[in-house]
């Protein structure tokens, strides 16, 4: 291969995702022309996926400081104290174009890497969670679509025994050639052994740890910020390869390495591979590095420095230790049977020297390949909201109340996704005491009574009605999943997927969301910790809807005093706590029941969501609540009737409302919480909402067996819970089984 000075024609720069204007930039940054192994570095460090060069101007907006946070944004990922010494790392990563071309492997490294983020930090992983998002059923593909990414997450997550406790699944149609593998992963680390990727100390070592070196995933950064078309659909080698066994033992390994005082810097090789990980460590700590490619590990002959600088094979960490030591940090490694090898030093000078078989390869300055990578400010166009604020929709058409729960419960939303979490092993470590099917997932803290309740959610319906509204709606709602369970929420992590940002209307919609995002967490006092930006996610001009996913961890002091989201026993009386109004746009009834997506977006409150969270907190602190559930997708019926699966329960409610029936059971006005309480605790409960000024009710009682909803007296609905649950359990594991 030749290091001369490559001849920029376009279907180079194509094939690397530049711009004439950003070639120039390059020639500029040089003083000269780059070769084509510097080329192959400023394409992978200016791509959207690494550089954020559409979005960062935007996400500055977050709220990301609060007094519990230890680390925010920047970092491999975010940390949160919970108390005692210990803190809660977590964030949310995209695997989305990978999986679309090949399910398995692109789901499973997407789990790999986002656990790589958790303990290069320090921290032990005790969680997954997955957001997936599909187009129809029906559609081409589809079927071993979710097939494959499920397999994938199960094989990854079950093979490294870090659990997989919950997560959404969505279907829609501007999925159908563009889905969505979303991934958010829970770690907890003491304060004192929490790492960063901060590169220091002029003669320190750099070494390499992990998996060695393959081709797979070459390009995979410049891939995942382009648009998508059926050639590009085909692109295997752009995928990775993982292997959960080994990521098993470079874990072990790092979190041993990490007990002693050895390592300075530590950071996963992740998109861009080796490239992305040393000029941000470098970039991080004001230095630069000299390494040796000759001597990084590879697993196939005649691997050039191109290639090993790009690809993206998984399992691989970049270690800088104190000099001297280096062999203390490769003796742990190699123990657990794991490639370890010094390939090169830190150096004063804030430069990426790269030599190959004893000649200079690449020799680039660090700020303008990252701190000072190219910024755009396109144009954008902010949306305006579809239907008309207050306004009903008409709902000419509508079959009776009881099909339509019965419609509703067997619909790919709404329905038991069992026969996604049966795939999942989601009790290994033994600290799940709250698994999938839940509003939240529960797990203990070793070694403290502590819990911490862990949360997704987004509505891309609302989304696609109002950005801005619908955003904030994915906060509130995956804060209020961890507190029906008694949680305090106490950071965000988010994953925001959108379509080409180079289109105006595209963008406007991202920033609508941010700020929708921004105005959230400030009211609700949760922090931006982490997180990811995946534009581009549009295939042949056809974009997906906006799908800002949230991601929330909560903390309850007690986890023995967690709230399950199902009725618990006969007798106890039902509050519903907020208010039901006439909102039927851009929800799950309109949509499932009579095919239609038109209407508003559900108002919200942000004061009045932050009044039912502390009520929440309030309550389950002080006992009160038998069960809590969020009323979500689907409206009141729906969780009334979700309440009672597991048990042979049910419930018998009348909703004094002014609301027609159809609207009163299927709004999804939110915040909403279904509640379950003692006799004789009515009082207290109606009081503490009245303080903080949420409107509550007791609405009926759990009763045997059948699920029973009237509206002013009058029966809407009435069935055996067993009929109801049977559809609710059946309708996916059977749509999934007849494929």
């Amino acid at each position: 291969m030749s290091y001369e000075p490559v001849t920029a024609t376009r279907a180079l720069l194509s094939e690397h995702k530049l711009t004439d204007e950003e070639y120039r930039r390059i020639q500029s940054v040089l003083g000269r022309d780059p070769n084509i192994v510097e080329l192959g570095i400023f394409s992978a460090l200016w791509s959207e996926h690494c550089s954020y060069k559409t979005s960062r101007v935007f996400l500055k907006e977050f709220p990301t400081k609060g007094p519990r946070v230890l680390q925010g944004p920047g970092e491999n990922a975010g940390a949160v104290d919970i108390g005692d010494s210990l803190a809660v790392v977590f964030k949310m990563e995209s695997h989305n174009h990978p999986s679309f071309i090949e399910p398995y492997q692109g789901a499973a490294t997407g789990v790999g890497g986002i656990l790589r983020d958790i303990f290069t930090m320090g921290a032990r992983p005790v969680a997954v969670l997955d957001p997936l998002f599909f187009g129809p059923l029906d559609a081409s593909r589809m079927h071993s679509l979710v097939d494959g990414v499920v397999r994938g997450i199960s094989g990854y997550g079950n093979c490294i025994g870090i659990p997989t406790v919950g997560g959404s699944t969505f279907f829609h149609p501007s999925y159908a050639k563009n889905i969505l593998v979303n991934v958010m992963a829970v770690g907890v680390v003491r304060h004192d052994r929490i790492f960063r990727a901060k590169a220091a100390g002029p003669g320190n070592p750099v070494l390499y740890v992990g998996s060695r070196t393959g081709r797979d995933g070459i390009h995979g950064a410049s891939m995942a910020s382009d648009v998508f078309d059926d050639e590009k659909a085909k692109r295997r080698p752009a995928v990775q390869v993982g292997d959960p066994f080994v990521e098993k033992l470079v874990l072990e390994g790092v979190l041993e390495v990490l007990q002693g005082d050895a390592v300075v810097a530590i950071q996963d090789m992740g998109a861009a591979g080796l490239t992305s990980s040393t000029f941000e460590m470098c970039s991080r700590g004001g230095v630069g590095m000299r390494l040796d490619l000759s001597k990084v590990p590879v697993r196939e002959e005649g691997i050039t420095p191109y290639e090993l600088m790009l690809s993206e094979s998984q399992e691989r960490m970049v270690i800088v230790a104190h000099k001297g030591r280096e062999e203390e940090v490769a003796s742990v490694f190699r123990k657990w049977g794991v490639d370890a090898e010094v390939i090169g030093e830190v150096i004063a000078e804030p430069r990426m020297e790269l030599l190959f078989a004893g000649e200079m390869v690449a020799d680039l300055p660090i700020a303008p390949l990252v701190e000072d990578a190219p910024i755009y400010r396109r144009p954008f166009v902010l949306p305006v909201p579809a239907g008309e604020g207050g306004k009903s929709v008409a709902l000419d058409g509508a079959p009776d109340d009881l099909t339509a729960l019965k419609r509703l419960l067997a619909s790919p939303n709404v329905s038991g996704k069992e026969w996604i979490s049966s795939q999942y092993d989601w009790s290994v470590q033994g600290d799940t005491v709250v698994g999938p099917g839940s509003d939240a997932a529960v797990l203990r803290v070793k070694g403290t009574r502590k819990g911490l309740a862990c949360s997704v959610a987004v509505n891309p319906r609302f989304v696609a009605a109002d950005p801005g509204l619908g955003a904030a709606h994915a906060v509130v709602e995956a804060a209020l999943n961890c507190a029906v369970t008694g949680a305090r929420p106490l950071a965000v992590t988010d994953c925001l997927n959108f379509g080409n940002p180079e289109r105006p209307e595209i963008l406007g919609q991202f920033v609508a969301a941010v700020r929708g995002i921004t105005g959230a967490c400030l009211a609700l006092d949760t922090p931006v910790i982490s997180g990811n930006v995946s534009l581009y996610n549009e295939t042949d001009g056809g974009s997906i809807v906006p799908t800002p996913t949230i991601g929330v961890v909560g903390l309850l002091e007690e986890v023995r005093d967690a709230v399950p989201c199902r009725f618990v026993r006969e007798g106890d009386l039902v509050v519903l706590l907020g208010e039901t109004r006439d909102e039927m746009g851009a929800g799950e009834y309109l949509a499932t029941v009579l095919g239609r997506e038109e209407g508003a977006c559900p108002s919200l409150d942000l004061g009045a969501a932050r009044a039912v969270v502390d009520l929440l907190v309030e309550l389950a602190s002080g006992r009160r609540l038998a069960s809590a559930h969020d009323l979500s997708h689907g409206g009141l019926a729906v969780a009334a009737a979700e309440a009672c699966f597991g048990a042979g329960l049910g419930v018998d409610l009348d909703l004094a409302t002014d609301l027609a029936p159809v609207r009163a059971l299927f709004s999804e006005s939110a915040p909403r919480v279904l509640a379950s309480i003692l006799p004789g605790d009515e009082a207290a409960v109606l009081e503490a909402a009245r303080r903080r000024g949420v409107p509550a009710a007791v609405v009926g009682r759990v009763v045997p067996e059948s699920v029973r909803i009237a509206v002013r007296g009058r029966p809407a609905l009435a069935e055996r819970t067993g009929v109801l649950e049977a559809i609710w359990a059946g309708a996916f594991r059977d749509a999934m089984e007849e494929a």
